[in-house]
């Protein structure tokens, strides 16, 4: 039987996901920032009670929004993955059937946890293969538990802390503005938004 284009898509992603599931939530919950954020500006443009000259002045605001959204949403996600990753690979967390196994070989006891030992080459060709398995399922559970948690804090504290600033000096400088326009250039009546 012959597969859809749609079902091998779904292979296709499942292949790429399949052994790092932090990976998807955070390339799932980006997609979820920049079609959110599309749709935000996508109402500005289109809303026709929206003066030309309010639109000029949201666009950018909602620009910025998104970048400061999807950039401290990756970068935090992305920087706390790699860190538990870097944790689980040096053998600083790991299960306990690995802990015992490197506890018992002298070669690797004194390594663990140290920046240049590597527990994925240790185990790459290593016999007991649900050692392997015991990892690569703990070091994933580890750092999808780390990557929910971070995006977790990165929306809702991380975002609109750096969001709340960014606005604030924003708003000042429109109140500053609106204050004295002559010190800031003409801005032009004829934008079509």
């Amino acid at each position: 039987m012959r597969s859809s284009f749609f079902q091998r898509q779904l292979e296709k992603i499942y292949e790429i996901f399949k052994g790092d599931t932090s990976k998807m939530i955070i390339w799932t919950g980006s997609l979820g920032w920049i079609l959110s954020s599309v749709a935000q500006i996508g109402a500005i443009f289109s809303n026709k009670k929206i003066t030309p000259e309010k639109k000029s002045f949201l666009f950018p605001q909602e620009f910025m929004d998104a970048v400061v959204n999807i950039g401290a949403f990756m970068g935090f996600t992305l920087l706390t993955k790699k860190g538990i990753q870097k944790m689980a690979t040096t053998g600083k967390i790991a299960p306990q059937r690995v802990r015992n196994f490197l506890n018992k070989n002298s070669i690797y006891r004194n390594k663990v946890g140290k920046l240049d030992f590597n527990l994925d080459d240790v185990l790459a060709n290593h016999s007991d293969k649900k050692l392997k398995e015991s990892y690569e399922a703990y070091k994933n559970f580890a750092t999808t538990m780390g990557t929910i948690g971070a995006s977790i804090i990165s929306c809702n504290i991380v975002t609109p802390i750096l969001r709340n600033a960014i606005a604030s000096d924003m708003q000042k400088k429109y109140i500053e503005m609106t204050k004295n326009p002559n010190a800031y250039p003409e801005p032009p009546r004829n934008l079509k938004i």
